[in-house]
């Protein structure tokens, strides 16, 4: 596979691009895509880049009955000096094998994978926006293709890569959201599939987003499943407690997403020596400690937003107003840091970015 070639069908009449400050997120979509696909025979085949459209499946196409599917997302970013930097896509890579094997789909090789990446954001690199705040957004997804309604995982797949100008990921910006607690639904439990990236873990989310959007709250910070009491993470992002100079975040138990920013937080907070732990830690820890004046700040990490600094809690009738709903310095400077080194402004110490234009050949 690492050796095959990717076949290029490029467009002819370009798309018209939306202005840099217009940018929502994922709403627009660059001139090409990536496809590739599988079969028990064939394994994965027949790679190429081809113009961005429409894709036919029949109706009976397993997915649209079972979701059996993956996804990931990560971002490239345009440098001052006219460099493409692609922020740890061999972490996502990793990421979406072992959502693969969670979901009983044939994994992918990362190293093609990778040189396909690199190959179809070259091709596409004048949609990558340059204004502060905007990147370009990569979206890797597979779904099963057999004709079948079987409950039984499928034979064929479809591996299919798309890119995205995005902007800020909250209309907020980088200013603190507000986040409902929620006490009644729940996201996963363990032995589930919540550590995977699939379709199927998100819209059972919409009803608490639905309930948290109606209080005015950006997002919904998970309880577990079972005893409603261990935080696990928000919709979006996992998420950060900094009590009493110490930060806290809760442990990859099964139930919550290994997060590549989240990851990068922690290695951050090691480089910096500020102690920083991965355990358990209840609401009810995180409302003593907003009692007692010891919680200072609370932040989510991910993806799309990066950093996003939370400035109140709604658990029940209690509300927790953190920092006076400003920025935290721990916040900011994370958030400084990971864009700094995503852009390229500031040194990359820990080798985190990809450069395009290196290794391109295929």
């Amino acid at each position: 596979m690492r050796n095959t070639k990717i076949n290029i069908e490029r467009r002819k009449n370009k798309k018209t691009k939306p202005a840099p400050e217009n940018l929502g997120f994922g709403t627009v979509y660059s001139d090409h895509m990536f496809i590739m696909d599988y079969s028990t025979e064939k394994g994965w085949h027949s790679p190429k880049i081809t113009p961005y459209g429409p894709i036919s499946l029949d109706p009976g196409t397993s997915v649209f009955q079972y979701a059996q599917s993956v996804f990931d997302g990560f971002k490239a970013y345009r440098t001052e000096d006219n460099r493409i930097l692609i922020f740890r896509p061999e972490e996502n890579l990793k990421r979406l094998n072992a959502s693969c094997d969670r979901l009983c789909i044939p994994s992918i090789d990362e190293e093609f994978v990778l040189k396909a990446v690199k190959q179809l954001v070259d091709i596409d690199q004048d949609w990558i926006p340059t204004l502060k705040g905007t990147s370009l957004y990569i979206r890797p997804y597979i779904i099963a293709t057999d004709v079948s309604l079987s409950v039984t995982p499928s034979k064929t797949y479809k591996f299919i890569m798309i890119l995205s100008p995005v902007g800020a990921y909250y209309s907020e910006g980088f200013n603190p959201v507000g986040i409902n607690v929620e006490e009644t639904y729940a996201r996963a439990v363990k032995g589930g599939t919540g550590a995977a990236k699939t379709a199927g873990n998100y819209s059972p989310g919409y009803k608490a987003q639905e309930k948290a959007s109606e209080k005015g709250n950006a997002q919904v910070l998970w309880l577990d499943a079972i005893e409603k009491k261990y935080i696990e993470e928000v919709g979006s992002m996992n998420v950060f407690f900094k009590i009493n100079n110490e930060v806290i975040t809760p442990p990859l138990n099964g139930t919550i997403l290994s997060g590549i920013t989240r990851m990068s937080v922690i290695e951050l907070l090691k480089y910096w020596n500020v102690p920083v732990y991965e355990r358990d830690i209840t609401i009810e820890e995180v409302h003593q400690a907003y009692v007692n004046g010891g919680l200072e700040e609370v932040f989510g990490a991910g993806t799309a937003a990066v950093i996003a600094p939370i400035g109140q809690l709604n658990w029940g009738d209690q509300e927790m107003v953190i920092n006076n709903k400003q920025t935290g310095g721990l916040s900011q400077k994370l958030f400084d840091t990971l864009i700094g080194i995503q852009t390229g402004k500031l040194e990359d110490p820990f080798n985190w970015t990809v450069e395009v234009e290196k290794e391109l050949t295929l």
